[in-house]
This record gives structure tokens, C-alpha cells and sequence, in this order.
């Protein structure tokens, strides 16, 4: 009897003992799994912030190569835009046609130039266009094609010559409704010329003669300029040494009647934003 005792005191002391190290287990088991989520949780989140930080970066990375590409073609970095309603058209350098010019020659070229007209005019958050000309002329035909596109657009355009607004630049400066000049701007005026192969018969004179022809039309038809005051400037033969034309300063350019007024780039955005206003009045009415 004495030892059935013992036996039972012995087997519950045993029994306490492994229930006692089961639950510790099952306590610690517990505890692990609780934790583990959290850990989880926040292991995920850094992972997702790595990944968003480097989505970001490769964005950014993007933007920046875009912008590079942008100063590249254009000339232009594209993030600055300081207005909505009104596009900036900048005609810098040389005028590039259907060949290309030597890639240290600072050009436009009219293949960019003729869309983004072209996305201002349809474009109706676009209120007008600002042209910064600033051009010794180039190719004649791409010089007049863009000419003829800011002249026959709806919206209210302004032209405002910088430097000098030479050669087929004339045509440009007075394409827009209302034309600029800086006090110390200049403009050439000078009959059409050619380099290269050229054949010696008649035929290629007239040819001349008539691009010539429809230069001088643009330009009387689109200012105030007397046609044989312009014809006398452009063959004067004692302005320009070793050349055909005359140099015009931005007082005498006024004068003749060329550009409308001599003013920076403030007087070209008052001016702009009259038209602006002045064309949303008649649409209303």
C-alpha cells in the first residue's frame, strides 16, 4: 500500500513536470508566431520603400535623360514653363532645311519648329505665341515655310527680335500680328544667295528671281514697309562691303515701317496680352 503511494506521487510529480515543460513549449511557440508577422510586416515595408525609392530614382534618372535629350535637339530645356496660356517659340542661330548644317553650327531646325506651332494653335489652353528671333538667316524655303505658318495661325502672335534678325529672319520677324525690336537689335536685308554648284543658264536666274519675288511679297504683305524703299535697301550695293544689301539698326527698321515698334521682352508680353484679350472679346461677342 506504502508503495502504490509512492508510485502515484512519483507519477504526478512526473506528469506536473512535462505539462509544465509543454506549456512553456507551446507558451514559446506562441510567442514566435505572434512576432513573426510583425516582423513580416515590417520587412515588407522596407522592401516596399526600396523598391518605390528605386522606381523613383529610375523616374527621375528618366526625366533628367529626357530633359539632357531636350537641350540636345532643341536647344531648349522644357521643364521651365512659366505661363500656361501663352508658348514660347525660340528661332536661335541658323535656320536648318532639309540638309543638315556642320554640328558645330548653332541651328533650328524647322522640323521642330513647324509642330510645335502647330500643337499651339490647336492646343486651347493656349491663349497666343511669343517668337524670340534671334537668326542670321539659313535655308530659305524652311525659313519661309515657318513664316507662312505663324502668319496664318487664329491665335495672337508677337514676334520680338533679340540680336539680329537677318537675312530670311526678316520674314520671320514680320510673320507674327504685332513685330519687336530690342534698341540694339539689327536686321539685314539682302537678296536670296546660293553656295555651291550652281549652273550657269537663265533658267537658274529665274528661279531666283522668283523665290526672290515671293520673299518680298511676304515681307510687304505682312508690314507696313514700302515695297520700292525695301527693293532699294535689299540691292543697295555701298552698305555691306564686300556684299549686296543694308545693315538696319532697330531705330531705322521702325522707321521704314518693318517692325512695328522698338520695346524688350516686358513690352512683348503687354503687347501679347492686349491681342489676347482683344481676340477672346470678339469670340465672345
Amino acid at each position: 500500500m506504502a508503495n502504490n503511494n509512492i508510485e502515484q506521487s512519483i507519477y504526478n510529480k512526473i506528469s506536473k513536470e512535462l505539462n509544465s515543460t509543454n506549456q512553456q513549449m507551446f507558451n514559446n511557440q506562441m510567442q514566435n508566431t505572434s512576432k513573426q508577422p510583425k516582423f513580416n510586416a515590417r520587412q515588407e515595408s522596407l522592401n516596399n520603400n526600396q523598391i518605390f525609392n528605386k522606381q523613383k530614382g529610375d523616374n527621375n534618372n528618366n526625366d533628367s535623360d529626357e530633359s539632357i535629350e531636350n537641350v540636345k535637339q532643341l536647344g531648349s530645356v522644357t521643364d521651365v514653363n512659366p505661363v500656361k496660356d501663352i508658348c514660347f517659340i525660340s528661332i536661335i542661330g541658323e535656320i536648318e532645311g532639309h540638309t543638315s548644317l556642320p554640328p558645330q553650327s548653332k541651328t533650328t531646325k524647322y522640323e521642330h519648329i513647324i509642330p510645335m506651332i502647330i500643337g499651339a494653335e490647336m492646343d486651347p489652353e493656349i491663349k497666343g505665341i511669343l517668337l524670340l528671333i534671334n537668326t542670321v538667316g539659313g535655308d530659305v524655303e524652311a525659313g519661309l515655310a515657318i513664316s507662312e505658318l505663324v502668319s496664318s495661325i487664329s491665335k495672337p502672335t508677337v514676334s520680338l527680335v533679340l540680336g539680329g534678325g537677318h537675312s530670311i529672319g526678316t520674314a520671320l520677324a514680320v510673320s507674327a500680328k504685332y513685330s519687336m525690336i530690342v534698341p540694339t537689335g539689327t536686321m539685314t536685308i539682302h537678296p536670296i544667295r546660293t553656295n555651291g554648284f550652281v549652273i550657269g543658264v537663265p533658267q537658274t536666274f529665274r528661279y531666283f528671281q522668283k523665290m526672290q519675288e515671293r520673299i518680298t511679297n511676304f515681307i510687304v504683305n505682312n508690314s507696313n514697309v514700302n515695297r520700292d524703299a525695301l527693293l532699294q535697301y535689299m540691292y543697295d550695293t555701298d552698305e555691306i562691303a564686300n556684299d549686296v544689301g543694308t545693315v538696319l539698326n532697330g531705330d531705322e527698321v521702325v522707321d521704314i515701317g518693318l517692325i512695328n515698334e522698338i520695346g524688350g521682352f516686358s513690352a512683348a508680353m503687354s503687347v501679347l496680352r492686349n491681342l489676347i484679350d482683344n481676340n477672346e472679346q470678339q469670340q465672345n461677342n
